[in-house]
């Protein structure tokens, strides 16, 4: 599907980040989350972020306009040196030698302008977190002096508002950037609004206006990308010409930051994501776990998957060890054989154990 001299040939991807408090969910985790998913090892013209506030705050809102213009400068800086991961906080604390296989004269001083850039980022979100806890009576009010919509958090009016775009989305290098879009859903009192399971249609929804990309990741606020590779990963199995097309979705590995070496709480999930879900491969495929998870838009629509060529019969011995018990054949009143049925026309997941989605 990269072919040089040719066009890129990749699936779009539409990226679904869902929040809710930002109080208890810190703004400064989610810019994380968001800064990795736009500096992804992906055609930018195929990404799109999509953000679901479901709390309705102006501190996200705010604090994701800052990382819009913060991402202006990490992305071209992360595909210039090829950064791993690209979540800057867990960049820049990680305790290994920096300079190994970079081979750039310039890669110290540019990082060193990033890390002071960050740094002031960081201070910048803190500030708004330090705001936003001192509420005002009258309720937030926008720049242009109107209230904001979302004061009352469980009755108003759905907002969207595109950061990163075609139109003006572009680096300081001048090269386009990611899509990047907010999405605080409708709420009406009397309504369930039935939380992230509501807010992944509602994103579900709007994405197949704006962009409508036929796969979908789904990720958690605090789930950044650690290897910016990953939607090149899932378009092994999702593209595949054999079976690709049958394919719902592709499971990938939770991991956790800070856990202990000995991990004697099991935070790792190994039995878990390890052995059961790699055995479910065998078995339709392995269950979705909430996060970390590539969809086929074709089949959350509702579609059934592309019929295929009808396996070969098994045969085998009659003999007890092979269970090669004889079964009575059916037959039409006319005389014709029936058919056993199989199990047919059903989607199909897959499990990939590389680990491509951390949680802080």
């Amino acid at each position: 599907y990269e072919r040089e001299g040719e066009p890129n040939q990749l699936a779009p991807v539409d990226v679904f980040v869902s929040t809710v408090d930002p109080m208890k969910e810190p703004p400064l985790v989610t810019a994380n989350t968001i800064l990795s998913i736009l500096a992804m090892d992906y055609p930018v013209d195929k990404i799109s972020c999509y953000i679901s506030d479901d709390g309705a705050s102006m501190l996200t809102f705010e604090a994701l306009s800052e990382t819009a213009e913060f991402a202006r400068k990490w992305v071209p800086f992360c595909k210039k040196f090829l950064i791993e991961p690209r979540a800057p906080e867990m960049y820049f604390s990680e305790k290994i030698d920096y300079l190994k296989d970079k081979v750039q004269p310039t890669f110290v001083k540019e990082r060193r302008a990033m890390k002071r850039e960050y740094e002031e980022f960081k201070v910048r979100i803190n500030a708004l977190v330090a705001k936003a806890t001192k509420i005002p009576p009258e309720g937030w009010i926008m720049q242009d002096g109107t209230p904001w919509p979302g004061n009352n958090t469980k009755d108003h009016p759905g907002m969207i508002q595109v950061f990163l775009g075609q139109s003006g989305g572009l680096d300081v290098e001048g090269n386009e950037l990611p899509r990047l879009v907010y999405v605080s859903r409708e709420k009406r009192p009397g309504f369930s609004h039935h939380k992230k399971a509501g807010a992944m249609n509602a994103l579900i929804r709007v994405s197949a206006v704006l962009t409508n990309a036929p796969f979908m990741l789904n990720l958690d606020c605090d789930h950044y990308i650690n290897n910016s590779k990953a939607a090149r990963e899932a378009m092994c199995f999702l593209m595949d010409t054999q079976i690709g097309k049958k394919v719902c979705y592709v499971q990938f590995p939770q991991r956790f930051d800070g856990i202990d070496r000995n991990d004697r709480y099991a935070n790792r999930n190994t039995v878990f994501f390890d052995i059961n879900m790699k055995g479910l491969d065998g078995l339709q495929g392995p269950v979705y776990v909430g996060t970390g998870c590539v969809f086929r838009r074709q089949a959350l629509y509702g579609y059934d998957p592309p019929k295929g060529p009808k396996r070969p019969k098994m045969v085998s011995c009659d003999c007890c060890p092979c269970f090669g018990r004889r079964k009575k054949q059916k037959y039409a009143k006319d005389g014709a054989n029936i058919e056993e049925p199989s199990l047919q026309g059903y989607w199909r997941s897959l499990s990939c154990l590389i680990i491509s989605f951390v949680c802080n």
